[in-house]
């Protein structure tokens, strides 16, 4: 089945293929994006509420102060976890400035938060942005981990944002903000112009 483009006054809109309607616009598809978004969210909150409750995050912000020096430190002869010179100036920055007692914490505001959002349902979309760019930024520190599948599921639940929160209060939230969702579809029908005769008949 070929996808043809549809033309409006302002340029051409290329339509999904079939499959990627299914997928990211579909709701037959939101319970698998429920599976991934709740099991996400568990981790992110998982966390986040580590976080919460140590001293070393919420107090002295030492935790993050000890992550981002090892991420900026340079062994001898060797390189450091930062690839990318901006970046690495960037952290130092933020540690010579002593910033991370007040980041620290909002990383672990910002982990639960994200990660209650995805476990309800509730503006997937942007909890998944929000997600996906933390993951970025523990990578671009070095940190690989789980964060590289992480990112990917993320971006996903981004393209999927219609449907990902359906089994959830999206369902009742983007209803609200004008993407509602209903199984109603109304259909506009012009009525005919009547002819010239026909309208001296009446």
């Amino acid at each position: 089945m070929s996808v043809r483009p549809v033309t409006t006054t302002t340029g051409r809109l290329i339509q999904d293929p079939p499959f990627a309607r299914f997928l990211f616009s579909d709701t037959r598809s939101a319970g698998l994006w429920a599976v991934i978004r709740i099991l996400l969210g568990l981790s992110w909150l998982q966390s986040g509420i580590g976080k919460l409750g140590n001293p070393a995050w919420m107090e002295t912000g030492a935790a993050l102060q000890g992550f981002w020096t090892r991420a900026v430190a340079i062994p001898e002869g060797g390189s450091s976890m930062i690839k990318f010179d901006w970046y690495h100036s960037f952290i130092q920055g933020m540690l010579d400035s002593g910033s991370y007692v007040w980041f620290a914490k909002l990383v672990a505001f910002g982990e639960t938060m994200v990660g209650v959002a995805l476990v309800v349902g509730a503006f997937v979309g942007i909890a998944a942005f929000f997600a996906a760019f933390m993951n970025f930024n523990f990578i671009m520190a070095g940190t690989a981990s789980s964060n590289g599948l992480y990112l990917v599921a993320a971006v996903m639940l981004v393209l999927a944002w219609k449907v990902a929160g359906y089994y959830g209060l999206d369902y009742f939230l983007l209803p609200r903000l004008g993407t509602p969702w209903t199984a109603r579809t109304t259909t506009t029908v012009e009525a005919p112009v009547p002819t010239s005769g026909a309208a001296d008949a009446i």
